[in-house]
């Protein structure tokens, strides 16, 4: 077996989630009522509260627009090293929803830590993955 190495900054890249705030996640005229920029603010100050652990990004569309609002989980550099693969969660609205995205994401997230069973839920297929199931 050939032993991989981690080059760079991937070695130490921290558990990061991809918040979708495209045409439609966090459009407050298809989800009115949920205040999609608390969701964004709560995030953001988890992951500087995080010492590094947990970083946030924002992406202008994802797709599975059918199933807005989508949080992407990227493992770290450390649990893609075992085996973490970034997990697509869709319908991420509401306190209960993110509390389970931030507890597992600073837990570890991909590859560290298992999955709340009730987040487990709420996984969707990214549109690769659409894409290639359909052929």
């Amino acid at each position: 077996m050939t032993a991989r190495t981690a080059i760079g900054a991937a070695r130490t890249r921290p558990c990061t989630l991809v918040v979708c705030r495209g045409c439609c996640c966090g459009d407050a005229r298809k989800y009115p009522g949920y205040d999609h920029d608390w969701q964004l603010d709560r995030l953001r100050a988890a992951a500087d509260a995080s010492g590094g652990r947990l970083a946030i990004r924002t992406a202008d569309c994802l797709g599975p627009c059918d199933q807005a609002n989508i949080i992407v989980v990227q493992p770290s550099g450390e649990g893609r090293r075992r085996g973490g693969r970034a997990v697509w969660i869709g319908w991420s609205m509401g306190d209960d929803c993110t509390d389970e995205i931030l507890r597992w994401a600073e837990s570890g997230g991909p590859g560290i830590t298992a999955p709340p069973a009730s987040l487990e839920l709420q996984f969707v297929r990214s549109a690769g993955e659409r894409d290639r199931a359909r052929r």
